[in-house]
């Protein structure tokens, strides 16, 4: 038996490791700790977006805020598939994994277009505004385009048309009659359909150029097969495309083109 140990005093080293050990331990284990209370801290702040698709919005509205979530409806469209009141699309997907109070994007469903577009050509800009309220419209993004021949805030083209069916959303842009030094731009028409000759007087109505159309021949479609309906041919002498694309603006010195069936 070692002196040391006979009279129960414990060498420096020995005791300098015991404490050394005990040391990391305790190191070791607040290190575990913080570790695990990070891990809950982090993914105890995620969750999964859920499918909200054809759930009506307060219904979605609930389930969002049930996970902590924000739902915001940032568009409101026409849908023939989902009934009025219920959610058409939503981002981010449903799966993806955020952070909770993060904001959930949805469009809502305005059920099947039933509104008649009304003719607000040659109103002035408040009384189109009055008349498109009316009919459950709003007003959509206006331009503005210097015309001698039109009262300052006339309205001189709208988009969509008067009477058209199938329109996306609920709102009309307006091209509104300005002094020369308000033109900011011209909102580009639907052109597709009308004859050459009609296109052209609607573009020379407000001032806007048009370069030389390009003419293809038309595709005249097969009768209906394997029990599918045939497809109307397409007129000659009618817009197939343009461009700039219908709803865009376009500036008063930039050209048209457009391609013309023959």
């Amino acid at each position: 038996m070692s002196p040391a140990s006979r009279t129960g005093i414990v060498h420096p080293v020995v005791g300098f490791v015991r404490v050394a050990l005990v040391t990391m331990l305790v190191v070791g284990v607040g290190l575990l700790a913080a570790i695990v209370t990070m891990h809950f801290a982090i993914h105890g702040a995620e969750v999964k977006i859920p499918a909200l698709k054809a759930m009506t919005v307060a219904d979605a509205r609930s389930q969002a805020a049930g996970l902590g979530l924000n739902l915001d409806v940032d568009n409101r469209y026409y849908s023939s598939d989902v009934a009025a009141g219920h959610i058409l699309t939503q981002s981010p997907a449903p799966g993806t994994v955020v952070r909770r109070e993060w904001h959930v994007r949805v469009s809502e469903s305005l059920g099947p277009q039933q509104v008649d577009v009304p003719d607000i050509l040659g109103k002035d800009e408040r009384d189109a505004a009055l008349t498109l309220r009316r009919a459950g419209l709003t007003v959509g993004t206006t331009s503005h385009l210097p015309d001698a021949r039109a009262a300052e805030g006339t309205v001189l083209a709208q988009d969509p048309p008067a009477h058209a069916r199938g329109i996306e959303g609920p709102s009309v842009g307006l091209l509104v009659a300005a002094p020369p030094d308000a033109a900011d731009g011209f909102l580009m028409p639907d052109l597709k359909g009308m004859t050459l000759e009609a296109a052209q007087a609607q573009l020379a109505h407000v001032g806007l150029k048009m370069d030389p159309p390009s003419f293809v021949d038309a595709y005249i479609p097969p009768v209906g097969a394997s029990g599918s309906a045939p497809k109307p041919p397409v007129a000659p002498n009618s817009v197939l495309l343009q461009q700039p694309a219908a709803g865009s603006r376009i500036d008063t010195s930039a050209p048209v083109k457009l391609t013309i069936a023959r």
